[in-house]
């Protein structure tokens, strides 16, 4: 009887987003206990969007519970890679706890994320060699599509991370990825990582809800977006290894993936591009800190954390939807142009409002003096 009901996909996914949110929901607050009682508290700086120290290392909650929904849904692994997954998160998770506690040298992290990429290629499900087409690309050597992968799941992992900034943003534009991606892996019968999405999706709108409240915040830290970074990294791996013909709800070109899956992580990729971009340009180190994020740019020009959240969260649903529109109809050439002219677009329009938002703070210095 058991057997059955841990069988049945509908009944599963229920238990598999429940099961997580109530999981979160209950061990944050003994994480945040832990955390004042050791004084481990993170404390703002000058990039801070928040005032008092906060508790932090929520992410410890993400990994237990991503655990347990991995031994829920082994059923539907049939592929057999959970425990791939399962040794590649804890090599995360143990950077994550570390670099909240103590903080990782971005070489020591960057070298532990590598070789918890490397575990998934033990793996003939994330086995692929060919862009199919993609800017007139086929076939290639297997060691170079691996160094691309590997090199693509450090992006993501990395420019997620830097988009945890304010109240509720890693945690939305995460739930936006994963519903997407449990869209696609439905759509193509891939129910185990359809199952991890939903386990993501529970955890995050449990943390939320710690996120968003004024006597009980707690931070992702690290932790958390770390290994949530690495977990999106691992469904862009398989979403790149599916074979186009698998889809039955829509369709694109497959050598429009790449294009689908940048606006899948569009905010995180942009923003990333767009604010190593400006240190280059004013001659700082790529990994100085500053307010230049896209999140800081729309605080300071006068929205809530809860907004500016939205506002993004938006964006990134918007930009999938035309650009699986689009790709099913241009080729990856015209992709690339369309592309180029949207990210162009974001551009100009965090320059114009950080512009403003600079002659603002000029205009209210002269006044005072």
């Amino acid at each position: 009887m058991l057997d059955q009901l841990m069988s049945n996909l509908t009944v599963l996914s229920i238990l598999t987003v429940l099961n997580s949110f109530l999981l979160v929901y209950y061990i944050v607050p003994k994480i945040s206990w832990v955390i004042v009682a050791r004084k481990l508290n993170d404390k703002p700086n000058e990039r801070s969007s928040h005032k008092g120290a906060t508790p932090t290392m929520a992410g410890v909650a993400f990994f237990i519970t991503l655990i347990m929904a991995m031994y829920f849904i082994q059923n539907f692994d049939t592929e057999y890679i959970g425990l791939n997954l399962i040794a590649a998160s804890t090599l995360i998770f143990m950077v994550g706890v570390k670099d909240d506690l103590v903080v990782s040298t971005p070489k020591a992290k960057l070298l532990m994320e590598t070789l918890a990429t490397l575990f998934l290629f033990f793996h003939s499900a994330m086995s692929e060699s060919s862009f199919h087409g993609f800017l007139g690309i086929y076939e290639v050597p297997v060691w170079l599509f691996y160094l691309f992968s590997v090199l693509l799941v450090l992006t993501i992992i990395n420019a997620y991370n830097l988009i945890d900034g304010i109240d509720g943003l890693a945690a939305i534009i995460a739930i936006v990825i994963f519903s997407i991606f449990a869209l696609i892996f439905k759509a193509t019968d891939l129910n185990f990582y359809f199952l991890i999405c939903l386990s993501f999706i529970g955890m995050l709108l449990a943390y939320l809800y710690y996120n968003f409240s004024s006597t009980q915040k707690i931070f992702m830290g690290d932790t958390g977006s770390l290994l949530i970074g690495f977990c999106i990294g691992f469904l862009a791996l398989k979403f790149l290894a599916i074979d186009i013909s698998q889809y039955r709800l829509f369709a694109f070109k497959s050598e429009n993936e790449l294009f689908v899956l940048t606006a899948i992580l569009c905010i995180p990729i942009f923003d990333m591009f767009r604010v190593i971009g400006i240190r280059l340009l004013q001659g700082k180190s790529p990994l100085s800190p500053d307010r230049n994020h896209s999140h800081h740019v729309l605080i300071d020009s006068g929205l809530s954390h809860f907004q500016a959240t939205m506002l993004l969260g938006f964006f990134n649903y918007m930009l999938v939807i035309a650009m699986v529109y689009w790709s099913s109809i241009l080729n990856s050439f015209k992709m690339m142009g369309i592309l180029i002219l949207i990210f162009l677009v974001y551009l100009g329009v965090f320059y114009k409002l950080k512009k403003r938002i600079t002659n603002k703070k000029v205009k209210i210095s002269e006044i005072e003096k």
